[in-house]
């Protein structure tokens, strides 16, 4: 009977999600890509969550999904969503196509995007490839912007996990266009929401399996060093919204605080809420606390004329 509920819910899911729009990210042939056998699977993992969570797998085709409001709530702002997953798959449901709704609900268009996850046998310079998926992912947004009502100054980009990695890597490195087709867009977020995000790349920091996926085993200190997003901060790096909790045992909440007091010393504008508990991967509710921290994102944003 289980398995059987599992299966409707998976199913209904998937029609919810399929009734969105999807299309490539890339007009043409997808740069870097390396004809390969990996094929791009889904399914529903109960191991993490007794009610199933949608994870993606071998993503080699990179897909943006759109979640347009309904036209009387549409108030300009868009964020684009790279879920979690350790750079090794993607958490897509509760850190993806559940969040597109809660955001349609309060006027703001999603962007739910499936960036390549590195694979040197599907790809060359694997290490580049998500940076260069969000990188278009922003551009994407930009470039469609009359024709999903969206104030281009008001794109944001949002990361879970190794997601928010991926996001703070897009946030910190906007002029460096690793597509040099790019070269000239704007590809600043606005804003960044940084979700439990591995922020670092440093041993005593960082989570080493999103650092092995995307960087490999024995990366140069170069490579540690332009991945370690907190000390890559500008004066123009984006204002920031950071959710941890302390008792995370994946990734480490020091990686949240890191970027925070680098923020800071740069006069950006930040605020980061820490929970005692929740752990790693709640996703939208923080099964230990009756405080809803996606209400305390919407008021930052609204603070900050963002929304």
């Amino acid at each position: 009977m289980k398995k059987l509920i599992t299966a409707i819910s998976y199913f209904m899911f998937m029609q919810a999600i399929h009734a969105q729009q999807v299309f490539s990210l890339y007009d043409g042939a997808v740069p870097n890509a390396i004809p390969c056998n990996a094929v791009q699977k889904e399914f529903i993992d109960t191991s993490w969550n007794k009610s199933g969570l949608l994870i993606v797998q071998h993503v080699t085709t990179p897909t943006i999904t759109v979640y347009q409001p309904a036209k009387e709530k549409q108030n300009g702002t868009a964020v684009l969503i790279c879920p979690g997953g350790g750079y090794g798959v993607l958490a897509a449901g509760h850190e993806g196509a559940e969040f597109a709704k809660i955001f349609n609900d309060n006027g703001i268009t999603a962007f739910v995007l499936y960036y390549r996850l590195p694979d040197d046998a599907c790809m060359t310079n694997k290490a580049y490839v998500p940076l260069m998926d969000a990188q278009q992912g922003l551009y994407f947004i930009r470039s469609h912007a009359a024709q999903y009502n969206i104030n281009v100054n008001k794109v944001g980009i949002m990361g879970f996990s190794a997601g928010g990695h991926l996001a703070a890597s897009a946030s910190v490195h906007f002029n460096d266009p690793v597509r040099k087709e790019l070269a000239g867009a704007n590809l600043r977020p606005d804003f960044s929401l940084l979700i439990y995000p591995v922020i670092s790349f440093k041993e005593e920091v960082g989570h080493m399996g999103s650092r092995n996926n995307l960087i490999g085993n024995k990366p140069t200190a170069a490579m540690t060093t332009y991945f370690s997003n907190e000390d890559q901060i500008t004066d123009k790096t984006p204002p920031a919204f950071l959710v941890h909790a302390s008792d995370d045992g994946a990734v480490k909440p020091e990686n949240s605080i890191l970027y925070y007091q680098s923020l800071i010393s740069h006069n950006i504008q930040a605020e980061m809420h820490i929970y005692q508990n929740g752990g790693h991967g709640f996703g939208l509710h923080n099964p230990t606390t009756n405080d809803q921290w996606f209400d305390r994102c919407l008021n930052w944003l609204k603070a900050n004329k963002l929304l």
